[in-house]
């Protein structure tokens, strides 16, 4: 891709100092393309496309950090939602406008249904909006290498003491620039989702296209409710993916991107001609 570089914004909800988000801009930056990171400076995962930012007399919050790993890149850390430093991009606050947006790597499957109240995809949905192509990009850490998806809350919690930093990172980082000259040839505004199983390459079966699972990975479950609290906790959503849809593919040990778009009217729904 060296022969047709573009300039690319890299993203994500985990924040600045997330590995995953490292190695996405090593890996776009060694494609050949110019990279600028502008991530939120803390966690923001789970907000979906909100455009909400910490200000100061009116001022969006910005600083220049240097994470490890990002000392030699472009980068700033952000008091804002992953969508609204997408749109901030878009406006030419981190330099020039770019021509891609990436989005991750996340720490976590972002598959089925549940992608709508993802930051990770919400960022890129937003740049869709503004007519920029995207690619959300996410690690599927908790699919063990046994290849099924029913890992449970006991699973969940695990990953809080895990080190992020020996997983498989790389593998995600490859399948992503994998597809860039796909979604450079793709009309502007085209989204993709891609799934990477934490696996090492030489072990991940394929890239598969994929439709949505009905659910996400996990779902909310109430825990305990009393008189004025709920405690809710995550529970595997099924222990059997569909065949086909991009949870199913990922048990399977393949990789699997969606094509997805932004809210969009539905030609499918009569409504009575006045309300």
């Amino acid at each position: 891709m060296a022969d047709r570089p573009v300039r690319i914004l890299i993203t994500n909800d985990d924040g600045v100092a997330a590995p995953g988000i490292r190695w996405l801009a090593h890996a776009a930056r060694g494609a050949g393309h110019e990279v600028v990171v502008a991530a939120p400076e803390r966690e923001a995962s789970g907000m979906s496309a909100a455009l909400s930012a910490v200000t100061d007399q009116g001022r969006v919050v910005i600083t220049r950090p240097t994470p490890p790993g990002l000392e030699d890149i472009v980068a700033y850390g952000v008091a804002a939602s992953p969508a609204y430093i997408a749109v901030l991009a878009g406006l030419g606050v981190f330099g020039p406008a770019p021509r891609l947006v990436l989005s991750g790597i996340n720490r976590g499957a972002n598959a089925g249904h549940a992608i709508l109240h993802s930051g990770t995809v919400g960022a890129a949905l937003t740049a869709a909006n503004q007519g920029l192509s995207a690619l959300a990009v996410s690690l599927d850490v908790l699919t063990p290498a046994a290849a099924t998806s029913a890992t449970g809350g006991a699973a969940v919690a695990a990953l809080d003491t895990a080190d992020d930093e020996v997983r498989n990172w790389p593998a995600a980082a490859d399948f992503a620039i994998g597809l860039l000259p796909w979604l450079l040839d793709a009309p502007a505004g085209t989204v993709l989702n891609l799934n990477v199983p934490d696996l090492p390459a030489d072990r991940i079966a394929g890239l598969r296209p994929a439709t949505l699972a009905p659910f996400g990975q996990v779902q909310m479950a109430v825990a305990e409710r009393g008189e004025g609290y709920v405690r809710t906790t995550v529970e595997a959503s099924e222990p059997h993916p569909a065949p086909g849809t991009d949870l199913g593919w990922l048990a399977e040990g393949y990789a699997a991107v969606t094509a997805v778009r932004p809210p969009a009217p539905d030609p499918g729904v009569t409504l009575p001609p006045a309300l």
